[in-house]
């Protein structure tokens, strides 16, 4: 089956569009996308661990993990969740972390609509559309493999939904 992955840099706009299908209902895939045990599966590198430190999955909750390399340093990730429509949608904003996991919200931000839906054959298409304020901040994201990253994750995604 293919997966139907497709990224989009859109520089003028400061956005990154990613659409990935599933082969897994709907429901499903919302569970791993709002499950720390699930997440922490499939949101890292593979090699690498997440590990939930809050899950609030509220309007104006917070998710704050740390993303573990195989030597054990972590990387803390910040996100609040701006709107939340129970199946379809997660909007959140994103800030970087310093090492205790408090964000670093005077810095680079970005905003994340991730849109959920039902496709032919019970499967399901993820739709995400990743703004940032600064053209520099999406320019990093970029340069750093971001494309190939969440590629791998969205792989280990398909992986953990099949062997549910």
């Amino acid at each position: 089956m293919t997966n139907n992955f497709v990224f989009k840099t859109d520089l003028a706009a400061k956005k990154i569009h990613v659409t990935r299908e599933f082969n897994a209902p709907i429901e499903k895939v919302w569970r791993a996308w709002t499950e720390p045990a699930l997440l922490e599966k499939w949101v890292v590198l593979k090699h690498w661990s997440a590990i939930t430190q809050i899950m609030d999955f509220t309007v104006g909750g917070v998710w704050l993990y740390a993303m573990v390399s195989p030597d054990g340093q972590k990387h803390w990730v910040w996100a609040q969740f701006t709107a939340i429509d129970n199946g379809s949608l997660i909007s959140s904003m994103g800030a970087f972390c310093d090492g205790e996991g408090n964000p670093l919200l005077d810095g680079p931000k970005s905003y994340r609509d991730t849109r959920f839906s039902v496709i032919e054959g019970n499967k399901t298409q993820v739709d995400m559309t990743i703004t940032f304020e600064e053209e520099s901040t999406l320019q990093m994201f970029v340069e750093g493999g971001f494309k190939e990253g969440i590629s791998m994750t969205l792989t280990l995604l398909d992986e953990l939904l099949a062997s549910e």
